[in-house]
């Protein structure tokens, strides 16, 4: 793969990758209390976290395909890099990927139901009903997930979601540093040969 297009399809999902992360950031001040430490009263913050995605999910419909284009545009990345792809491309773009797609199974399953269930305040019954998860009771008993364990678990998902979308950057800094440390020794093997060449004319 020439190295311009190889430049602009890795630009092309670091740009959505770390787009991404920065809407997990500015949503950790309002998940850190309600998964990371344990205030007198968390209340306020799950109230806080509640508010906070209502006005997520009812934002207008420009917002989500804003964000479902950034996704795309990752996913091209990633078509364009592995089209015809050489081994390490295989190795570091074909992992990227599979954590990409770890990522977007994450933000479908959890974020986005977890979004609408906020969105209706349907705790507890009404999981069932609308098919989330459910465990059972010692009694043989449905338990249903609760409003606080909800909105824990949707705190998670975004801690998971950021931790894979590093490890998509991580993978993608590696490839750079193989390619570049791979260019440096080819070089350094040109020279020598060159030097090589350019000795045996001299004892000519």
């Amino acid at each position: 793969m020439a190295g311009g297009t190889g430049s602009f399809a890795t630009f092309l999902i670091i740009g959505p990758t770390c787009f991404f992360l920065g809407i997990l950031f500015s949503s950790f001040p309002y998940d850190y209390n309600v998964l990371w430490t344990t205030p007198p009263d968390r209340e306020p913050y799950f109230q806080l976290l509640e508010n906070h995605l209502r006005f997520l999910h009812a934002s207008p419909p420009l917002i989500s395909r804003i964000l479902h284009i950034a996704i795309g545009t990752g996913i091209l990345g990633f078509l364009i890099k592995l089209y015809k792809p050489s081994e390490a491309n295989m190795l570091f773009d074909g992992a990227s990927l599979v954590l990409y797609m770890v990522g977007i199974t994450v933000y479908i399953a959890n974020i986005v139901k977890g979004l609408r269930l906020v969105t209706s305040g349907t705790y507890g019954a009404q999981e069932l009903v609308e098919g989330e998860i459910v465990a059972s009771g010692e009694n043989g008993e449905p338990e249903f997930i609760n409003r606080e364990d909800s909105l824990r678990v949707l705190a998670a998902s975004n801690t998971i979601l950021a931790l894979v979308l590093i490890g998509v950057l991580i993978l993608q800094a590696g490839q750079w540093y193989a390619q570049r440390k791979e260019q440096a020794e080819i070089a350094e093997i040109e020279k020598a040969a060159q030097e090589k060449k350019e000795r045996g004319k001299k004892k000519q």
